[in-house]
């Protein structure tokens, strides 16, 4: 039987990753993410986790050692946030080029500047083009399961692609929760033993990451973007057996109230669950009024978000974090993208909200929804707003 325990966040991370037996952990610390490698560093100095633990210098010295502990054919581990991750992107660039099934844990903080320490979405919006698959968690229940599905697809053969598990820091990371933890036979069960495809290897000699020649880069790129894409499938495999052995199932995108909603309101990470008592509140006033969260970020999911939106009227897509120049938010155009090929489509209109770290309130939600139907009649010049803005 699984365990049900108060414990933060951050440290239930950090014992889903002792459960799955990792070989290596890269650390360096940054706030919000700095808890999950402490407490590893704790489990593995104990000596309840067999595992090298490398405290190195910075966050692009945490991806390279990444990297060269997955392509000798460890089980890897490691955790940054907001700046962090900006130092170590050009890492990140090639684990994936590599096809190295690297895992980590990103606390999600605003990047500078101005300096915050806060939650926002700039960190999800940097990674989102690296190649590396993305899933991000609403509660910390689901940051401890989404760990273990993580390993159990980026180490499938039919991926092997590295995979960012997001949580909102503070608002998760520093919480505490009641956590199901599971046993570690059934974990056993789940996610077998990592067996590289391919690794490094004295006694056997490969080049991995050569000069890219004009003559083959393209199709390495578009080799990439196969894989990413095909991994979807392996994605919601790996969940339905998670379900089926642990009793919750996830999905791409998860709905709430949807079936009959006329508006909907699409969300990312834990302000979903405000967005679901939102939508409680204005059900509860007669107003058909629904949530759409987006569980899988990358490969972005695009046939699961037309499936849960093209029966509404009017959507309202919540970015928290805009994309400077573009005339909206990152997820708001992807969402817009994907009714490209659709004979009709709701109004679809973007809000932009929750930056480093203001609340984003039930009161908030009410009115992102009023607006939307007062907007959907008027001819606009913007499809986008900026809210709970101080004057």
């Amino acid at each position: 039987m699984a365990k049900r325990i108060g414990m933060e966040v951050s440290i239930a991370l950090a014992e889903a990753v002792k459960q799955a037996n990792v070989d290596v952990i890269a650390a360096y610390p940054i706030t919000p993410q700095t808890h999950i490698v402490e407490h590893l560093s704790e489990v593995v100095a104990d000596g309840d986790l067999d595992a090298e633990f490398v405290p190195v210098e910075s966050e692009h010295s945490a991806m390279s050692a990444s990297v060269g502990a997955s392509a000798a054919g460890a089980r890897t581990f490691t955790a940054t946030s907001s700046q962090g991750l900006a130092l170590m992107v050009e890492i990140l660039y090639i684990a994936s080029a590599l096809r190295l099934p690297v895992v980590m844990a990103m606390a999600n903080r605003a990047l500078s500047g101005p300096i915050s320490i806060w939650n926002d979405h700039s960190d999800i919006m940097l990674a989102r083009d690296t190649g590396w698959i993305q899933t991000v968690a609403e509660n910390g229940q689901e940051v401890y399961d989404l760990i273990f599905h993580a390993y159990r697809v980026a180490e499938d053969h039919r991926v092997l692609l590295p995979i960012i598990v997001n949580m909102d820091g503070f608002t998760l990371s520093h919480v505490i929760e009641p956590i199901e933890l599971f046993e570690q036979d059934d974990v056993d069960r789940y996610l077998k033993p990592f067996e590289p495809a391919i690794r490094l290897d004295p006694k056997n000699p490969l080049t991995m990451g050569p000069v890219g020649m004009p003559e083959v880069f393209t199709e390495a790129k578009m080799a990439q973007e196969e894989a990413i894409k095909g991994s979807k499938t392996v994605i919601v495999e790996a969940w339905k057996e998670f379900g089926d052995l642990f009793g919750r199932y996830y999905h791409p995108v998860e709905t709430y109230k949807t079936e009959d909603a006329e508006t909907i309101l699409v969300t990312m990470g834990s302000i979903g669950e405000t967005a679901i008592t939102a939508v409680d509140t204005m059900r509860d006033k007669g107003k058909k009024v629904g949530v759409a969260r987006i569980r899988l970020y990358r490969p972005f999911p695009q046939e699961e978000v037309v499936a849960a939106l093209q029966g509404a009227k009017r959507v309202g897509v919540l970015d928290r974090y805009p994309a400077f120049g573009s005339y909206g938010g990152p997820v708001a155009m992807e969402v817009c993208w994907a009714f490209q090929n659709q004979k009709t489509r709701p109004f679809i209109y973007n809000f932009i909200a929750g930056l480093g770290g203001r609340d984003v309130s039930v009161e908030n939600f009410e009115e992102m929804a009023s607006d939307l139907e007062s907007l959907e009649s008027k001819e606009l010049t913007e499809l986008y707003q900026y809210i709970n803005v101080r004057e």
